[in-house]
């Protein structure tokens, strides 16, 4: 899956691929291995190698700031806010471009904790469509812009599997 994440106001490509029990991590074109495992609700421990075994360990918390829908994420004393779920496109494909459908998927497998819209609802750029946990992260789903959900495919309480299809915005 391929991401466009504003990090402190400066857009980074970022590519996640599951392989062989982790993640392969690429952020503007350089990879890592990222072995994640959850700590408690707010906090990933991960390990990160970053070549021939060289491989550091931190733990990053996570809290979300409800008024802006932006995501702090610490890791030690560092602190970066960053805008989740921005632009998130499949790769070799322009999923949510232009003016046709906006398809939105489940980018992991997980569990749904929230439906915040209807069917025949109007929805405005960056509202909230779908909460989805996963990994005991809650992640955000957002229209990429403003539309009529013509499609709803979400239950709260329902089990989904990665890229299932779960609204779409017209």
């Amino acid at each position: 899956m391929q991401y466009e994440v504003d990090v402190d106001g400066r857009a980074r490509q970022v590519t996640v691929h599951r392989a062989d029990g982790v993640f392969e991590v690429t952020l503007d074109g350089r990879t890592w291995r990222v072995d994640a495992a959850p700590v408690d609700a707010t906090t990933l421990s991960l390990v990160i190698e970053s070549g021939q075994a060289n491989a550091a360990s931190y733990d990053v918390g996570f809290a979300q700031d409800a008024a802006t829908g932006l995501l702090s994420v610490r890791v030690g004393v560092a602190e970066v806010r960053i805008a989740l779920n921005g632009r998130r496109r499949r790769r070799g494909a322009a999923a949510n471009a232009g003016a046709g459908p906006q398809r939105i998927v489940a980018p992991m497998p997980g569990k749904i904790v929230r439906v915040g819209v209807q069917t025949g609802e109007a929805v405005r750029a960056r509202q909230t469509v779908v909460v989805v946990e996963a990994m005991k992260m809650e992640n955000e789903l957002r229209a990429a812009r403003d539309g009529v959900v013509s499609e709803l495919h979400a239950r709260e309480g329902a089990s989904v599997e990665a890229g299932a299809l779960l609204v779409v915005i017209r």
